[in-house]
C-alpha cells in the first residue's frame, strides 16, 4: 500500500494509490460540517450538500446526476458534524469525467431558488424520518446532553423552523466562510498513473481561487455530567449512557478504540452483548460507540429494553464497566481482542471505496495517510495498562451522562 500526494497552489492536498482494479474511488473531503454552523444556521452545511447536486452555471440537476451515471458510475455525499464529502465510483476510464463534475458542483453550484424551496420538502421529510426512529433520536440528543450549546451538540439536520429561513444568501455566506481550499482533500483509489491524476487535478481544480478559514472553530466547553430521563410514545425504553472521549490526535485514542470494540462493538462476543443479552435475554440491541472529533470525542452505551428489564439492564453495563475498570486484561483477552478489531479493519478495508473514505477522512484532520499495515501495527501495540488507564478515565462512574426515553 503506497500512497502518492500533491499539492496544488491553491492548497487542495491531493492522495492516491494505485490498483489494478478497474472500479475507481475518488471523493472530495471538505473540512466544513454542522461544527461550523452559526445559531441561526442548524442544518445549512447538511442543506448544501443536498443543493450541490441541484444545478451548477452549466448544469442542471438531470445533467449533473446522469454525468456519472450514463457512464455506470455513482455519485454521493455526506455530510458530518466536521466534514462534508462528496464521492463517486466509477469505471477508471472515466476519470476525467469524474473530475469535471466534481470541481463543477463543489465551486460552481447555483443554487436555484426552485430547487432551493422543494429541497426543504426532502430534507424536512428526513427529519421527520429520524424523528420516527427512537433510537437514532436518543443518540443525536445525547451529544445534545454531553455538548451543551456548542455546534457539537446540535443534530446535524436541523430543525423545519432553522430549514424555512434558508436562502441563497446564508447559502453562499456559509460557503464563503468555510470552503477553504486550504483546507480540501482528494482522495483516490484507482487505476490511473499519478501524473495523469494530477494533470487532471490541476485543470480542474488549479484555477480555483486559494482561500483560507475565515472564522475560527469554537473550542469545546467544560463538561458537566447530566441525567435525564423524558416521556415518549414507544414501546420500548431507549437509553444511552456515557462520556465524552478522545479526540482523532490523542495518544490513547487506540486505546479507547480497542476498549470500545471489547465493550459493545459490532462482534456477538462483546462483552456487553454476552452479559445482556445472550444471558439474560433483556436487549434486542445494545452497543457501545466511539466517535472522535478534531479536539473530543464521544462515547456512548446504548440499549433498547422492556422497562421491566431497564434497572437490571442498567446494573449489568454497571458491572461491565466496573470489570474493565479494575480488572487488567490477561495476554490471552488481549491478544484476542488485538486480532477481533485488526480483523474487522482489514475487512473494512477490503472495500476501496471504504478505505478511500478512511484516508480522506484521515488526511483532512491529520494531514497524514495511514497504510492497513500502519493501523495494524498501531492496534497491535496498544498494552493492557493502556486500555484499563482508558477505561478509568472515560468510564469513571463520576463523569457518566444518561439520557433516557421512557414510554
Amino acid at each position: 500500500m503506497i500512497y502518492n500526494r500533491y499539492r496544488l497552489a491553491n492548497g487542495i492536498r491531493l492522495i492516491h494509490r494505485n490498483t489494478d482494479f478497474p472500479v475507481a474511488h475518488c471523493g472530495m473531503f471538505i473540512n466544513a460540517g454542522s461544527r461550523d454552523e452559526e445559531p441561526d444556521e442548524q442544518g445549512l452545511a447538511h442543506f448544501i450538500e443536498h443543493l450541490i447536486f441541484k444545478g451548477t452555471d452549466k448544469r442542471k440537476a438531470f445533467h449533473i446526476l446522469s454525468h456519472m451515471e450514463n457512464v455506470g458510475g455513482e455519485i454521493n455525499a455526506y455530510t458530518s458534524k466536521e466534514e462534508t464529502c462528496i464521492y463517486g465510483s466509477f469505471m477508471y476510464p472515466h476519470y476525467e469525467r469524474w473530475f469535471d463534475i466534481l470541481s463543477d458542483i463543489t465551486f460552481f453550484s447555483s443554487f436555484p431558488e426552485k430547487e432551493v424551496i422543494k429541497e426543504k420538502d426532502v430534507v424536512t421529510d428526513e427529519i421527520n424520518s429520524y424523528k420516527d426512529s427512537p433510537a437514532e433520536q436518543v443518540i443525536d440528543d445525547f451529544d445534545e446532553l454531553i455538548f451543551g450549546e456548542h455546534p457539537l451538540g446540535r443534530n446535524i439536520l436541523g430543525t423545519p423552523g432553522h430549514l424555512e429561513k434558508f436562502g441563497k444568501e446564508k447559502i453562499k455566506a456559509f460557503i464563503s466562510r468555510n470552503y477553504s481550499t486550504e483546507e480540501m482533500v482528494v482522495c483516490s483509489v484507482g487505476k490511473i498513473d499519478f501524473r495523469k491524476l494530477v494533470f487532471l487535478a490541476e485543470k480542474y481544480l488549479g484555477g480555483i481561487q486559494k482561500s483560507g478559514r475565515k472564522k475560527k472553530r469554537p473550542g469545546v466547553s467544560r463538561y458537566r455530567p447530566v441525567t435525564r430521563q423524558e416521556k415518549k410514545s414507544n414501546h420500548q425504553a431507549h437509553c444511552i449512557t456515557g462520556n465524552r472521549g478522545y479526540s482523532f490526535s490523542h495518544n490513547r485514542m487506540t486505546s479507547l478504540l480497542l476498549l470500545n470494540n471489547i465493550l459493545g462493538g459490532p462482534g456477538m462476543t462483546s462483552r456487553l452483548n454476552m452479559a445482556v443479552r445472550e444471558k439474560h435475554g433483556f436487549c434486542y440491541n445494545i452497543e457501545s460507540m466511539y466517535q472522535a472529533f478534531s479536539d473530543t470525542g464521544m462515547v456512548g452505551i446504548y440499549f433498547g429494553t422492556d422497562t421491566a428489564h431497564l434497572e437490571k439492564t442498567r446494573s449489568l453495563i454497571k458491572k461491565e464497566l466496573a470489570l474493565l475498570r479494575d480488572k487488567k486484561l490477561g495476554v490471552l483477552q488481549m491478544k484476542r481482542a488485538i486480532s477481533q478489531l485488526c480483523g474487522q479493519v482489514n475487512m473494512a478495508h477490503e472495500s476501496r471505496l471504504n478505505e478511500m473514505l478512511y484516508t480522506g477522512k484521515k488526511v483532512l484532520h491529520t494531514d497524514q495517510e495511514e497504510t492497513l499495515e500502519q493501523i495494524n501495527r498501531r492496534i497491535e501495540s496498544v498494552t493492557p495498562e493502556e486500555v484499563i488507564h482508558a477505561a478509568n478515565e472515560v468510564f469513571d462512574p463520576s463523569c457518566m451522562s444518561t439520557l433516557a426515553y421512557l414510554p
